[in-house]
C-alpha cells in the first residue's frame, strides 16, 4: 500500500506544521516555536510547501495559534508511532478527529473527484486540522504507521513522512543523514589512528 495524493498532501502538511511550529531541535540548532506574525508566516509557509505551491494561503494569527496547538498534539502522534506506542498514537488522533468533528467529502478537482476531509466550521485552521487528523488516521489504520518518523540523527527531532520505496527513511532531512554519516566516517578514522 502507498499513500495516495490526497493523504500525502495532508501528512506532508502535518510534518511541516509539526516541524515549523514545535519547539526542539534541528541539525543540533535549537528551534524556538514561533510566535505572532511568524507564526503566522511558518503556517503559510508550511502549506505552501505541502500544497506545491508558491503563494502561501491567506493565513490568520487565529489559524496561526490553532493549527500550532494542533501541531503540538501531532507531534506526539509522530513520536508515538515512531516508538511503537500506537495506543496513544491512536487515542491523539481520535480526539483530533472529534475535536474537529472531520467529515469525508469528495471535491471536485481538476483531476475529477478526490475524498477530502473538512472539519464541521470550514475555516482554514479547522480544515487543515481535520485533514490532517484524517491523514493520521489513514496512516494508523493500515500498514504505513510505521511511515510516520522521527529524525535519528542526534540533537534532532524534526518529523517526517517517509515515501521511500522500501520503507527504511530513519532522517528528517539530507543534511541530517550526511551529519551522521560524516561522524560515522570520523569515528572510523579515528579508531584507525
Amino acid at each position: 500500500m502507498k499513500f495516495d495524493s490526497h493523504i500525502l498532501v495532508v501528512l506532508t502538511a502535518a510534518a511541516q506544521l509539526v516541524n515549523r511550529l514545535t519547539p526542539g531541535h534541528y541539525g543540533g540548532a535549537e528551534v524556538v516555536a514561533p510566535r505572532g506574525a511568524a507564526q503566522v508566516n511558518a503556517v503559510a509557509t508550511a502549506l505552501a510547501d505541502a500544497l506545491g505551491e508558491e503563494r502561501p494561503p491567506n493565513v490568520t494569527a487565529s489559524d496561526a495559534r490553532g493549527l500550532a496547538d494542533v501541531a503540538a498534539r501531532m507531534r506526539v502522534v509522530f513520536e508515538a508511532a515512531n516508538s511503537g506506542a500506537t495506543d496513544l498514537a491512536a487515542t491523539t488522533v481520535n480526539a483530533l478527529l472529534l475535536e474537529t468533528r472531520a467529515r469525508p467529502q469528495l471535491d471536485r478537482t481538476d483531476l475529477g473527484w478526490n475524498l477530502h476531509f473538512h472539519g464541521a466550521k470550514d475555516t482554514l485552521a479547522t480544515g487543515w486540522a481535520a485533514g490532517c487528523a484524517a491523514g493520521l488516521a489513514v496512516a494508523l489504520g493500515s500498514d504505513l504507521a510505521g511511515r510516520l518518523g522521527v529524525c535519528a540523527a542526534a540533537a534532532c527531532d524534526r518529523v517526517f513522512v517517509d515515501t521511500s520505496r522500501n520503507g527504511a527513511r530513519r532522517f528528517c532531512s539530507p543534511q541530517c543523514q550526511s551529519r551522521v554519516k560524516a561522524a560515522a566516517h570520523r569515528a572510523r578514522q579515528a579508531d584507525r589512528s
